[in-house]
């Protein structure tokens, strides 16, 4: 088996999804013809037709909208947005509608589509191509929120985002596209959600992530090997739905926790797995729960870009600091 990148595993599995199941449709801006901003959907509309992988014109808010209806007719369509900057348009048709119809038809109707956002800073983009703003997916009830950091775990969970009878935002970090390599199984495979991995097994300290900032947490867990501390390290993958247990069972046994996210660090979902850290692990906890986040400031330009994103210094020296409490 030869490897392959986070984008190769994302565009196999979504060409397992069309070869099999007809219902399964692509449709997003220049996903077709040119294969997409990232060409993540490179050659699926040659090898699937245009009616099936569409080009759609640029307005969000009548992409997602015309996939709810999709949805809703009996089809399963995965969207691509091409910068979460972008989604903001579309924000109204999520929650107003798309994440609402299963409660709105007490349960005659589901939305079974995915929209698929590229998010996250360290490529040097322009405005509104950098955000980091999942918290605001994950504040909405009715979406599952997912977000790989492995070619693995990339096709694994888009499989059961796609197979999923309610609606599914599956989040890409951009910067690892290309700079993560992993075999995958010839075979099809899933990865369910909600079930976060510990990608590290330690018992000195838990550090917390998802996403783009694995692999500076996976770093950071090397660097502080070899200074004598053995971190755990909790790979998410679902925010929505979260995986509590596997978070709070791993600080009981470590008494320590460090949560790290590139998003803004006031409200992040960080926020939210640090409660309930202390709600339901606080006499276990041997030091405050520490946060490394993004700054609350919009994401700076190519310039600035390596000052307003979490460093593996910054996660050593957080952790660092749990150890001398």
């Amino acid at each position: 088996m030869s490897e392959v990148t986070l984008a190769a595993a994302i565009n196999a599995g979504l060409s397992e999804a069309l070869d099999a199941d007809e219902r399964v449709v692509l449709i997003g801006e220049d996903i077709g013809t040119t294969g997409g901003v990232f060409r993540v959907t490179d050659g699926l509309q040659q090898r699937f037709g245009a009616e099936r992988v569409i080009d759609a014109p640029v307005a969000e808010s009548g992409i997602v909208g015309a996939a709810f209806g999709m949805a809703v007719g009996g089809l399963i369509p995965v969207v691509e947005i091409q910068f979460m900057g972008f989604t903001y348009p579309a924000y109204d048709q999520l929650i107003s509608h798309v994440s609402r119809i299963r409660n709105r038809s007490r349960h005659r109707f589901t939305a079974p589509l995915v929209v698929r956002v590229p998010y996250g800073a360290g490529i040097g983009a322009a405005e509104h191509h950098s955000e980091s703003m999942e918290a605001a997916f994950a504040h909405v009830p009715g979406l599952k929120v997912v977000v790989p950091s492995t070619p693995y775990d990339a096709k694994g969970l888009l499989r059961s985002a796609i197979a999923d009878p309610d609606p599914v935002v599956f989040l890409e970090p951009i910067r690892l596209y290309r700079s993560v390599k992993e075999e995958l199984p010839p075979e099809p495979f899933t990865v369910p959600l909600g079930a976060a991995e510990v990608a590290r097994p330690g018992t000195d300290v838990t550090l917390i992530a998802y996403g783009a900032m694995m692999k500076e947490v996976r770093a950071a867990a090397h660097v502080l090997a070899e200074r004598g501390v053995d971190a755990e390290v909790i790979d998410l993958r679902s925010l929505v739905p979260l995986d509590s247990d596997a978070i709070i069972g791993s600080v009981i046994r470590t008494g320590r926790a460090v949560v790290v996210h590139e998003a803004h660090r006031t409200a992040g979902f960080g926020a939210e797995i640090t409660a309930q850290i202390q709600e339901k692990a606080l006499y276990s906890l041997l030091a405050p729960v520490e946060r490394v986040t993004g700054w609350d400031i919009v994401v700076p330009l190519r310039r600035a870009e390596k000052h307003y994103v979490p460093t593996v210094d910054n996660i050593v020296a957080a952790a660092e600091r749990t150890m001398r409490s």
